[in-house]
């Protein structure tokens, strides 16, 4: 089993983690003094308390109240770029080595910042949190709109303009039930045919159709949780897996998995970390990666994350490469940028570690 220490120092590979969801409790607290938003609690350490505790109430409103607080402190220039750069610092702190961080831009103009600047503010905070973590990790933001919202095209197009600029893909996010992917066949479309990446959030808090309307109508290149994909998966008495149609081209095809368990079993879309379906997706050989989701409601890290699946379901510092080299290769980043970081960062580590 690995330590503690041991999963701290192996290079991770992050690729679905909120902006939004990771701030530092004591940052919350002094940006919300600057501009008079009032929070739950003003010491840092009982502002942390209240967000994990709100998240793990099983309230979806006072789960989503978590997020006015965070987005209503991340609403100027200065904030965003502090909050994203303090996001790089600490991922790089917790072994991160290249991590695609994603949050809704349309989210961050409450007062008066435009498309371009939310992005613009965003970029240059990564910048600083790289240089200040000696350049040990790469960052890339991924553009999410919002499913309730309308302008899903608006923000494909801004992606795809910034995609020079530190962008590196699309994604949706927001209520599943109401708002499938189809309805955003546009923006996915636009995506695609400028020759851009795309990620969907499909299969979290609704079933099936959710997947296969972001694999086979919006053309997904991964899929945001995609928890669900077991239900097309039955499993005999003596412990056999028969494979579906959607589930054996979700795996044949190697369409990765962005799984955050932690989260999860905040939502309930899975009961406990040892009844995830990571456990069984992993030993049916699914593309599957290990994500935190949003840091700050689940009291989490990437370290946290392998810690428990570790403890829960006997894996070892192999198993942990193998997630990480699966997350590295379905990053959005050019191959010889992805090939460089597997075979000069991750796998020289856990040759050395691996006992």
């Amino acid at each position: 089993m690995p330590t503690t220490d041991d999963l701290r120092s192996a290079p991770k590979v992050l690729l679905h983690d909120h902006l939004d969801g990771g701030l530092r409790p004591a940052t919350i607290v002094e940006l919300a003094a600057t501009i008079g938003h009032e929070l739950p609690a003003t010491d840092p350490a009982a502002l942390g308390t209240w967000f994990t505790e709100a998240a793990d109430s099983g309230s979806l409103v006072r789960y989503l109240e978590t997020f006015e607080h965070t987005v209503g402190v991340m609403q100027t220039p200065d904030a965003l770029t502090r909050v994203a750069r303090e996001c790089v610092e600490d991922l790089a702190a917790d072994g991160v080595v290249y991590a695609e961080i994603r949050y809704a831009p349309e989210l961050h103009v409450q007062h008066g910042l435009r498309l371009d600047q939310v992005v613009a503010a965003v970029q240059e905070g990564f910048d600083q949190g790289v240089e200040a973590s000696g350049r040990r990790i790469v960052v890339r933001q991924l553009l999410t709109a919002m499913r309730q919202a309308a302008p899903s095209l608006e923000i494909a197009e801004l992606a795809i303009r910034y995609r020079d600029q530190g962008v590196a893909g699309f994604d949706i996010a927001g209520p599943e039930a109401g708002f499938p992917p189809t309805r955003f066949l546009d923006a996915f479309d636009y995506v695609r045919q400028e020759n851009g990446h795309a990620t969907c959030h499909a299969g979290e808090a609704f079933g099936l159709p959710s997947i296969w309307e972001a694999v086979q109508w919006c053309g997904a290149d991964r899929l945001g949780h995609g928890v669900r994909i077991i239900d097309d998966i039955a499993v005999a008495e003596d412990g056999t897996a028969k494979l579906g149609l959607l589930s054996s081209y979700v795996r044949d095809k190697r369409i990765p998995l962005e799984m955050c368990p932690s989260s999860n079993i905040q939502t309930g879309a899975a009961p406990s970390i040892a009844e995830h379906p990571i456990g069984m997706l992993a030993d049916l050989r699914f593309r599957v990666t290990v994500n935190t989701d949003n840091r700050l409601m689940s009291g989490t890290s990437m370290t946290r994350e392998h810690q428990l699946l570790c403890e829960a379901f006997g894996w070892g510092l192999d198993k942990v490469e193998w997630l990480s080299v699966n997350a590295m290769k379905s990053a959005f980043l050019p191959y010889d940028e992805r090939y460089r970081l597997i075979m000069d960062v991750i796998k020289p580590w856990y040759a050395d570690h691996r006992g």
